[in-house]
């Protein structure tokens, strides 16, 4: 299968990538390197240098590449960022998902598989949210994935085409991107890793679900291979396992001890240091994902503490 991966040559996008060719497809990527970086794909892989907003040079990549699969990852992803600019928000996460579809459509795409998420979606929840939970998004960010997963079951209905939304927990691992406002555990290891204080909002008690990069990617490649019953279906992926802020800020700078030690250095990381909570953050976000291990088989594999040893030796 030919799988053209948006915002392939950035963190999750880039997994896909990997994924997608060790199971033995053709894979390329769409991307305008504002946050992903080239160096991230294997060498062979073509990589179109454009901007999903950007109608007409999205289609002659379609037109070239003729794909019969899309993995859609290109994004604005910070929930900050939504809410001082809700008109860039959407025009990325609604705009450009247009520009996907109606170019999918077009040339004949048989599936598309988007990143949605869970969190911004479900609100602030005690427990694991099911798929069937009411969405009730609180940012710009979380309305625009809720508007755009509306717009995928719209396509599968009217297109024909199979959709699926895979609502993600906090994804985290090698190669997200650390200098941006979201991916705290990307932020976290390079400020510790260089003998820098970790900057934890508000009390540090905030919950998330952190889900491996490397699962996630599985979960992408599964949608794409697996022959779905539904011509939409909206998945939540993620482990359902509660932790807080200063958990996973404590594990993190363990780990960066542990690593600097062994690479000879003798930098002590320091404490964290506490500011002011961001707007239009959960408290509490959990998903649940029994309904994805029903359908695709698939589930988490890799343990946070595992994964979190893995990120820091990647980013060492």
């Amino acid at each position: 299968m030919r799988v053209l991966v948006t915002g392939g040559a950035g963190f999750i996008g880039s997994h896909i990538v990997d994924q997608l060719l060790a199971a033995g497809h053709e894979a390329a990527a769409v991307d305008n390197l504002s946050t992903g970086v080239a160096a991230n794909l294997p060498q062979g892989v073509p990589l179109y240098e454009v901007d999903i907003r950007d109608r007409d040079a999205l289609g002659k990549v379609f037109d070239e590449f003729a794909p019969n699969a899309v993995s859609h990852q290109a994004a604005q992803m910070s929930v900050s960022r939504s809410v001082r600019e809700p008109a860039f928000d959407a025009d990325n996460n609604v705009m450009g998902l247009l520009n996907v579809l109606d170019h999918s459509v077009r040339v004949g795409v048989q599936q598309v598989v988007a990143a949605s998420s869970g969190g911004v979606l479900y609100g602030d929840v005690i427990e694991p949210a099911g798929e069937d939970t009411a969405a009730a998004p609180i940012s710009p960010y979380g309305i625009s994935k809720w508007v755009g997963e509306k717009y995928l079951e719209f396509y599968a209905r009217e297109h024909s085409l199979q959709c699926v939304a895979l609502r993600y927990a906090n994804v985290y691992g090698a190669r997200q991107n650390p200098h941006g406002e979201a991916g705290v555990v990307a932020i976290f290891c390079q400020r510790m890793l260089q003998g820098e204080a970790a900057q934890v909002n508000g009390d540090g008690k905030y919950i998330r679900d952190y889900v491996y990069a490397v699962d996630v990617a599985r979960a992408n490649l599964l949608s794409i291979s697996t022959e779905l019953s539904q011509s939409f279906l909206a998945l939540n992926i993620g482990t359902s396992k509660p932790t807080d802020v200063n958990e996973l800020v404590s594990a993190v700078r363990s780990f960066c001890q542990q690593s600097l030690q062994e690479s000879g250095s003798d930098i002590e990381v320091p404490v964290p240091f506490r500011a002011e909570p961001r707007a239009g953050d959960l408290r509490s976000s959990l998903v649940c994902a029994a309904l994805a291990k029903d359908v695709l088989g698939w589930q988490p594999e890799t343990a946070l503490q595992d994964g979190l040893q893995q990120t820091v030796k990647w980013f060492a």
